[in-house]
């Protein structure tokens, strides 16, 4: 492999005889990558796809019809896999673990709806606590930290295996 000389200017990799343009990033297998790695491209396709799906069912998440147990089983079932998706190899800092946060909540506020303040009786939304209470699951974070886990076990236990294929 080698590199056309003018490559930083026309932006383009050179392997054997052919050429092949650089890009910024692209989708790989329903993963945004990016020449820089950049995790907050793939947080921000994700929450894309996640907030559709969100909007695809708010009004049934709305309903006074459901229980409330049945939607939370629809957030977990329909929309939660969609955001998720490859979420093992993410590496979140504490800046990046906002955004799934708020976007749980905003999902949240609507499944468990305003509720009436007993001193004022007046209707106001519901505080970040009092959503981690009402939701028994595990929040996002600490689903998207169980499965980095899990990814890192098959990870290590690949190493070995591969070892011994590669012999």
């Amino acid at each position: 492999m080698s590199r056309d000389q003018n490559a930083e200017r026309n932006h383009s990799v050179r392997i054997n005889n052919s050429t092949f343009e650089r890009v910024e990033g692209f989708k790989y297998l329903g993963t945004t990558l990016t020449y820089q790695n950049s995790l907050a491209e793939e947080i921000k396709s994700r929450l894309m796809l996640g907030n559709s799906c969100y909007h695809s069912v708010q009004n049934v998440l709305s309903s006074r019809l459901l229980s409330k147990n049945l939607k939370i089983k629809i957030y977990k079932i329909i929309i939660l896999p969609i955001f998720l998706y490859e979420c093992g190899t993410w590496s979140l800092t504490l800046r990046k673990e906002r955004r799934p946060r708020v976007f749980e909540n905003m999902v949240l506020r609507r499944i468990f709806r305003p509720r009436r303040d007993e001193v004022t009786g007046e209707w106001r939304r519901l505080h970040n606590e009092e959503l981690n209470d009402m939701y028994s699951s595990p929040n996002i974070v600490r689903v998207i930290k169980s499965r980095r886990m899990r990814w890192a076990g098959h990870v290590a236990h690949m190493g070995e295996e591969r070892e011994r294929i590669g012999s």
